[in-house]
């Protein structure tokens, strides 16, 4: 089982920056797929980014925007989202998976956390 708990969402302006955090108990994130999707109001859930192992994945509407990244000594995965758009408007979750990375991604899942992004 894996506990997975978001934290650092929160108001920006278009343009700014939000690093959001997950962290993980009951497995090292090292050991699994660790990935971020996200969900705007109306619409369906959608893939962000993901890691496993040495290997990143990223939706094409954050490439270059968004970096997924791990600690692996806190057990803590990290989204940094720069040059914010309002459509990244939406609530992130963190997600877990054994053994499926990217869109597939479904084992465990986050809270969530709400990122605004004004115009």
């Amino acid at each position: 089982q894996v506990q997975l708990v978001e934290s650092g969402g929160g108001l920006v302006q278009a343009g700014g920056s939000l690093r959001l955090s997950c962290a993980a108990s009951g497995r090292t994130v090292s050991s699994v797929s660790m990935g971020w999707f996200r969900q705007a109001p109306g619409k369906e859930r959608e893939f962000v980014a993901a890691i496993r192992w040495s290997s990143t994945f990223y939706a094409d509407s954050v490439k270059g925007r968004f970096t997924i990244s791990r600690d692996n000594a806190k057990n803590t995965v990290y989204l940094q989202m720069n040059s914010l758009k309002p459509e990244d408007t939406a609530v992130y979750y963190c997600a877990a998976d054994g053994l499926r990375v990217g869109p597939q991604m479904r084992d465990y899942w986050g809270q969530g956390t709400q990122v605004t992004v004004s115009s």
